[in-house]
């Protein structure tokens, strides 16, 4: 199966901006990640944040992984272990 990125990217940025958590979350992998859209860590963490405040479980994981390494916030292990909560 061939992947297509840059259009998940263009399909999960209309869902993300409508406020689905899940969209949210898939478009901070992808900013994350580099694939569909240059990569960029203060993006991913952006929509990280937005779909984690919703309650969204992976991205409070994605959140708290982005805190414990220091990528695109502060190195923080409380704010890391809130979210892991």
């Amino acid at each position: 199966m061939i992947q297509n990125f840059a259009e998940a990217f263009n399909w999960y940025r209309k869902a993300a901006e409508q406020g689905n958590a899940a969209a949210q979350n898939n478009l901070g992998w992808l900013y994350e990640n580099g694939e569909g859209v240059d990569k960029n860590i203060t993006e991913a963490v952006k929509w990280y944040r937005k779909a984690a405040e919703q309650g969204y479980a992976g991205a409070q994981n994605n959140l708290g992984v982005m805190y414990e390494n220091g990528e695109g916030v502060d190195k923080n292990i409380t704010e890391a272990v809130k979210w892991y909560r």
